[in-house]
């Protein structure tokens, strides 16, 4: 099985990219050849169709760049992960081997995997601290960025103004800073005492109270987090129509229904987004220990690159599966559309219709 690996299979996995690469250029050229060939049998390509064609000829380039510079090097990551990599007279990828029962030699392409939980003892630890940190640490970013927005949204002096205070921590809160800040205590509350926390917590297993203690010590980091996912809430909050708030007022609804009902369903394909966002920007940020993890295994003596790569693809699966999980947690479910809300737009809409009518009559009145 390990020599089938080692000859048929890792071999392939650098032209992956190169691969796809020749797919998007392909279809391209046939999505393009049957736009010209309907234009010239003058029959008029959909609108559709027309608009999607030039949003793929507009990404093409971004599209050739992810494919060589950012496939091709996630390819060679993944493969790496079955050999050892040697830099000694330039770039060598070793076969893994080991021994079976009979002493015979056989090839362990799974090796650097399993060196990892034998090895790293506390991995699979940090592992379950970051999955609790993320599942404490999203609902405060995006509830926090969504009460922001709101606030943000509103007719206020100096809207701008406050706009730019709340983005600005994302681009001076760079790793350095970042590490600068935790290193002298600027991430916590004030008013939280560490030692209070840390009392109450004590009764609880490590990984459920190591996270809850990080997330009071790292407080205020964590809500510098939050200025692209402000921005976004704002852009979706400008995008509802006024005259759905207009009507719910008329309807006699008050602020908290308007919220749920109007302003919370349209903004959900938002809060994917932007917990999708949260996710990625938590998994690979500067005071994430597991990053630390991988990048001390990368230059130590006894593990290296491959041990490294190993650790991060082991990595990578569990944050897709998180991924994966916000996303079917938070996805729009459109065939779950509640009554009340269908039965207030035909309300609404009735009523426009109706006003519309009297209008007209109004109209006619003064006309006569």
């Amino acid at each position: 099985m390990g020599n089938w690996l080692y000859e048929k299979v890792l071999p392939l996995l650098e032209y992956v990219p190169y691969a796809l690469l020749i797919g998007v250029c392909i279809a391209l050229v046939a999505a393009f050849v049957y736009a010209i060939v309907r234009t010239a049998q003058k029959k008029p390509v959909q609108r559709g169709v027309r608009e999607s064609l030039w949003g793929y000829f507009f990404i093409f380039p971004w599209m050739v760049g992810i494919c060589i510079f950012f496939l091709s090097g996630v390819a060679n990551s993944l493969l790496y992960s079955f050999y050892n990599l040697k830099l000694d007279n330039g770039l060598q990828l070793i076969p893994l081997t080991g021994e079976d029962a009979l002493g015979n030699v056989v090839y362990t392409p799974m090796a650097n995997y399993i060196s990892v939980f034998n090895k790293e003892l506390n991995y699979p630890v940090t592992l379950a601290n970051f999955a609790v940190s993320l599942i404490l640490q999203l609902p405060v970013i995006i509830a926090f960025s969504l009460l922001i927005a709101l606030m943000l949204n509103g007719r206020i002096k100096g809207r701008g103004f406050f706009r730019t205070i709340f983005f600005l921590p994302v681009i001076i809160a760079t790793g350095p800073v970042m590490n600068q800040l935790t290193a002298q205590g600027v991430s916590s509350v004030p008013m939280v005492s560490q030692n209070v926390i840390t009392s109450v917590l004590a009764g609880m297993p490590e990984f459920i109270a190591t996270p809850i203690s990080n997330l009071f010590s790292q407080l205020i980091l964590i809500l510098w987090n939050s200025g692209i996912q402000i921005l976004i809430f704002l852009a979706g909050l400008q995008k509802v129509p006024t005259a759905m708030y207009e009507a719910a007022k008329i309807d006699g609804a008050s602020g908290w229904e308007t919220f749920w009902k109007i302003t919370l369903p349209t903004l959900r394909s938002m809060i994917l987004l932007n917990s999708i966002y949260t996710v990625v920007t938590l998994a690979t940020g500067s005071t994430n220990p597991i990053i630390d993890l991988i990048y001390n295994a990368t230059y130590a003596v006894t593990k290296g690159y491959s041990y490294a790569a190993a650790m991060t693809w082991m990595y990578t699966v569990i944050v897709a599966i998180l991924l994966l999980i916000t996303f079917l947690i938070i996805k729009e479910r459109k065939e779950k559309k509640s009554n009340d809300i269908w039965r207030r737009d035909v309300e609404s809409a009735r009523r426009g219709m109706q006003s519309k009518k009297v209008q007209k009559m109004l109209e006619r009145g003064k006309a006569a």
